[in-house]
């Protein structure tokens, strides 16, 4: 990772803590479904229903949405330039930032959120072209595959996944 992408996760991940609590509170590192100790957490349902959402996170998610959406004719048929990657790149991290600043959402449903964050700031540096030997498509692929996630996991009726 760049130097300014690990100063921006780390912000990232100090902010998603003080907004709510830690993501070890939130997910126990032992439950009864037979997880081991220290296993990376899973998207889970609460309780067999999709998380709360507010309306800042599903403004900035819808906008990630249509920021790949626009470009997913391009990306499909492998004519997005690297500069449109970097565009659509710098769009998802700055909608993550804004989701980071303006958090409002219980623990629980906070730490469910890291995950999808995570995976959208993987994708957003795979697109900026800042990860050896990884293609910028794949960083578009990783996207749309956390906003897929969103959709099944999170509350926002508006919210369409991405038919592709």
């Amino acid at each position: 990772m760049t130097k300014k992408l690990v100063k921006t996760v780390g912000v990232l991940i100090l902010s998603f803590g003080l907004c709510a609590g830690s993501l070890s509170a939130a997910t126990p590192a032992h439950d009864s479904h037979g997880h081991h100790h220290g296993s990376p957490a899973t998207l889970q349902l609460d309780k067999g229903k999709k998380w709360q959402t507010d309306a800042p996170l599903r403004q900035s998610m819808a906008t990630i949405r249509q920021a790949v959406d626009a470009s997913l004719h391009a990306i499909h048929e492998g004519k997005l330039s690297n500069a449109g990657y970097g565009k659509l790149a710098r769009s998802v991290e700055s909608e993550v930032a804004a989701i980071v600043r303006n958090c409002k959402l219980a623990p629980e449903a906070d730490a469910q959120l890291h995950l999808i964050v995570a995976e959208l700031l993987e994708g957003a540096e795979q697109m900026s072209g800042k990860v050896r030997k990884a293609k910028r498509i794949d960083g578009a692929v990783k996207v749309i595959g956390a906003l897929e996630k969103y959709a099944g996991y999170f509350d926002d009726p508006d919210f369409k996944p991405i038919a592709h």
